[in-house]
């Protein structure tokens, strides 16, 4: 199979789109008629006709039809152009699925983003054995949940298209007879019509507590079973590499980790008693899978004493469980799991105030996860010291390792607040306890003074008498449910703090002194019960934050803190702001220098440093390939440690399928263990390309400011020229769009001004300022400064990222369909002055970007993404071409509901054929 050619490799790929597609077909014209099909299909025929011979003859016929749409039709088109995208993408993702089973199958070398591949690079570097197993002591690996309003598909539909993807599998994987293909056939014309005929739009907007039960459904999903069997995969993939790993259990190098219910930063919907239920949502979710995998093992181990020996603990435990009517009297594993099931069962009601399960004896509930624990080891070391050990090694292997994983909380849950709110709630606390105190006066010394004499001292500042305002009423009762639930659940349930805007020593104080409120931190111990975790966002914060964090490693007392936090102290670095203030090269750069100033700081203070990357989505927040994106850090920058978000409908892309999911983490262990055993050690090969970046930087940002904050109208241009306002009302989030009540685009957050980009097919945020920059370089520099340029490419991996992500959302925009959005804007000279600009901009990247990479055409150095791309153009264009005529209806006034809907139905196609669109 592997010398197959490119053609013949895409061949299962267009027969599983096909027919996915002609089921669609049939669905639409059985539930809509023959004339709503035929409408639809010669759309679709006209706009593949168009895309694969640019017929701008067709371009004009597709023009032409779709403005004749009714409005009723108009929905039809809508709705079966999104599901094509849909389909699509299950098809996609089927298709590499498929190719990398083929590698496996045909003994093909490891492949980049394995773990194999990453121990083979170990050999050939010639890395000691200890240097590997040192890696995997000090690893921790946290993706983090996060709910963000460009997650647009609904759970019914996630549900649905997981089963479709379950079927087009079970035809590539087993050699079906006539009736089972025609079993497969008719389920899946089942899905697709459940597809068709399910709202595709929330009627409400989400709650917090609806996100947080969307993020749990990845559980079911994926992680809870995906999880132990990646770490089984590395286990066998270390023993196979060197047998004197043969029999080891990797410590616990994965945590999953989330946002969502915890995050307060301007979301007023997040509050103590949201925090406490999303934590008991995660709670019955992982001790529910516990009880299920408990479940099906008892029915597996029904090993009689009669014929295996048995350890005398398993008896013991066994002996608990009352008989039932005699029955199962010899099967002491299983008598010990009934056991084991009823304790469990106990804890649900101690944690959770419910049963979950099937009826049981009563027993005492675990009073902490490690006695669980306790109990499956003995289970283990018995059946492996009496001859049976295979058994060890199947689920009962897995269910060891999701308990040590996830424990009775499931996911470490952050809490996040903004540090205006943390400084306004200790004002505050202050002016009451310290009468005559005024906090918000004092300069940064002052503050840092003043924090650090009330750090010292376990007397509390919150007095019961006293009738603080609400905000002040509500962060403190975040606090105190974070310490009542390190009781309920252990400390790992919350475990990090995060400060957003970090700009000074006294913000990361400020959380320190309402952290001592309620016992978190412990002053005459000199104890920290959570990570304070400083977010620097924009670029002035990141051109600081090494100078901050030297200065807060420098005061004693949090230095003893960070040293109960095992000398390790976590910096988040905050991709979105930082890009929708600089742009996308200036962001990039700035934290890339950001990241090695660290380096510096940390290794003075013999610290180790964490770092959390908060990714978006898209390109422009910070998105692309974790693989590259890891690697692409500077030396130093990933010490065996690193956490980032996953965020928007890049969860749902990543990890709704459990086969993608898996390797998806594979992925973030294989470049964190390359990035951390074989990272160049220096910044940048050669001094000069540092020198180089500084000055595309200070042209790119120049260029990107000029437009965005500094040419008059702009942000007119923007709310006109863009679905932002109509974004507000599809319900796909409980976060406002803007942090205040305004326009201003300093205000707007990152997530819905990337979004609205990418749905006008402008992509602004992720290229823009970079084709000036390198104009003006090779201007002033000549031919070797293109030279230079080139070789940057060739030999940098940060710039060859930075180009390659620059790519991928080049190649999905579209100046032609951009143009008929800026027609919507009403100021026919405003519209002028800005969108030559743009275009112009678009046109000198792409030129620049070709140059330097030597390529022919956008995506020439990823063919599987260019034909990904290029399949799903057709399917894409007329959502873009029906969306504008939609808002220029919606906005001129049609009361048509169906006007409406279709506008928001638009929205949620676009951003499915997009993919990481925000």
């Amino acid at each position: 199979m592997s010398n197959l050619n490119e053609q013949g490799k895409d061949i299962p790929l267009r027969e599983d789109t096909r027919l996915l597609g002609r089921i669609l077909g049939d669905t639409v014209r059985s539930q809509e008629g023959d004339s709503v099909f035929e409408l639809i299909e010669k759309i679709r025929q006209t706009s593949i006709r168009f895309h694969r011979d640019e017929d701008f003859a067709a371009r004009k016929e597709l023009e032409a039809l779709l403005d004749s749409l009714s409005r009723e039709d108009t929905i039809h088109v809508v709705r079966a152009f999104s599901y094509f995208s849909h389909l699509s993408n299950i098809a996609e993702d089927q298709h590499h699925i498929r190719r990398s089973r083929m590698h496996l199958r045909a003994g093909s070398l490891p492949r980049e983003g394995s773990v194999a591949h990453a121990l083979d690079l170990a050999d050939q570097a010639k890395l000691p054995r200890e240097k590997v197993s040192d890696f995997f002591k000090n690893a921790l690996i946290s993706p983090v949940l996060t709910a963000h309003p460009t997650e647009v598909q609904r759970k019914s539909i996630l549900t649905c298209q997981l089963r479709i993807a379950e079927l087009l599998d079970q035809r590539d994987r087993i050699e079906m007879t006539p009736d089972e293909v025609a079993q497969n056939d008719a389920e899946l014309r089942r899905c697709v019509l459940v597809l068709w005929e399910t709202r595709m739009l929330r009627p409400a907007k989400l709650s917090v507590l609806d996100e947080v039960a969307n993020g749990l459904s990845f559980y079911d999903y994926t992680f809870l079973r995906e999880v132990p069997r990646l770490y089984a995969r590395l286990e066998d993939t270390l023993a196979k590499h060197d047998e004197a790993w043969a029999g080891t259990e990797l410590p616990g190098i994965l945590r999953m980790g989330s946002w969502i219910g915890g995050d307060r930063d301007g979301n007023p919907f997040v509050t103590a008693d949201v925090l406490r239920e999303a934590l008991r949502m995660q709670s019955e979710v992982v001790l529910g899978f516990y009880l299920d995998e408990i479940y099906r093992l008892s029915a597996g181990l029904s090993l009689s004493s009669a014929l295996v020996t048995v350890s005398p603990e398993v008896i013991a435990m066994g002996d608990r469980a009352p008989t039932r009517n005699g029955h199962g009297e010899d099967e002491p594993y299983r008598r010990a799991l009934r056991s084991v099931y009823a304790r469990l069962q106990a804890t649900a009601v101690a944690l959770l105030g419910k049963t979950l399960g099937r009826p049981s004896h009563s027993e005492p509930a675990y009073a902490s996860v490690q006695e669980l624990l306790d109990e499956l080891e003995v289970i283990h070391h018995s059946l492996k010291e009496h001859g049976t050990g295979e058994l060890a090694r199947g689920r009962l292997r897995g269910l060891r390792r999701a308990v040590r994983t996830f424990g009775f909380h499931l996911a470490a849950l952050d809490v996040r607040q903004n540090s205006d709110v943390h400084e306004r709630t200790v004002a505050e606390l202050l002016s009451y306890s310290r009468p005559g105190t005024e906090y918000l006066k004092l300069d940064e010394e002052g503050r840092i003074a003043l924090l650090l004499e009330e750090l010292a001292t376990p007397r509390v500042l919150a007095s019961p008498g006293v009738s603080y305002s609400e905000e002040t009423r509500g962060e403190m009762a975040i606090f105190q449910a974070v310490a009542d639930a390190h009781r309920v659940y252990g400390p790992n349930c919350v475990p990090n703090a995060i400060i957003s805007k970090t700009d000074g020593v006294s913000d990361m104080l400020e959380l320190a002194v309402l952290l001592k409120e309620v016992g978190l931190l412990k002053p005459h111990a000199k104890t920290l019960d959570v990570n304070i975790i400083p977010l620097f966002e924009t670029i002035g914060d990141l051109q600081i934050s090494a100078g901050v964090m030297d200065r807060l490693l420098s005061v004693p007392l949090y230095r003893e803190l960070v040293k109960s936090r095992l000398d390790t102290q976590e910096v988040m670095l905050g991709y979105s702001d930082s890009n929708k203030d600089g742009g996308f090269l200036t962001s990039g750069w700035e934290l890339y220098k950001a990241e090695i100033q660290l380096i510096e700081s940390f290794k003075k203070h013999g610290v180790r440093m964490r770092l959390f990357h908060g990714r978006g989505g898209s390109v422009g927040r910070g998105g692309g390939p974790s693989y590259q994106a890891i690697l692409a850090q500077p030396g130093g920058a990933v010490q065996a440690q690193i956490r980032l978000t996953e965020q928007g409908e890049v969860i749902a892309s990543k990890y709704s399928n459990p086969e993608v999911g898996r390797r998806n983490l594979e992925v973030l262990v294989a470049a964190t263990m390359e990035a951390t055993l074989l990272a160049h050690p220096e910044a940048a090969p050669r001094p000069e390309y540092l020198q180089a970046m500084d000055e595309l930087s200070d042209h790119a940002f120049k260029t990107y400011r000029g437009l965005v904050y500094e040419t008059e109208g702009f942000e007119q241009y923007f709310w006109e020229s863009t679905v932002i306002s109509e974004i507000a009302n599809l319900n796909i989030g409980s976060r406002p769009a803007s942090r205040k009540k305004s326009t201003a685009i300093e205000d707007l957050r990152a997530i819905p001004w990337v979004f609205s980009w990418a749905q006008a097919r402008v992509m602004l945020p992720g290229w823009f300022g970079f084709g000036s920059a390198v104009n003006d370089y090779v201007k002033r520099h000549g031919p070797k400064g293109l030279e230079l340029l080139q070789a940057m490419y060739k030999e940098w991996s940060f710039f060859a990222t930075q180009l390659s992500n620059m790519d991928m959302v080049l190649a999905k925009s579209d100046m032609a369909i951009a143009s008929r959005y800026a027609a919507l804007v009403k100021d026919e000279a405003l519209r002028n002055k800005i969108f030559p600009r743009i275009k112009g901009e678009w046109e000198d990247t792409v030129s620049a970007l070709l140059t330097i990479s030597g390529n022919a055409e956008l995506l020439d150095g990823n063919p599987l993404l260019k034909r990904s791309i290029k399949n799903r153009f057709p399917y894409l264009d007329p959502l873009n071409h029906v969306q504008v005529e939609l808002l220029h209806r919606f906005r001129d006034g049609e009361a048509d509901d169906r006007v409406r809907r279709g506008v928001l139905l638009s929205i949620n196609g676009i951003a499915g054929g997009l993919r990481n669109s925000g």
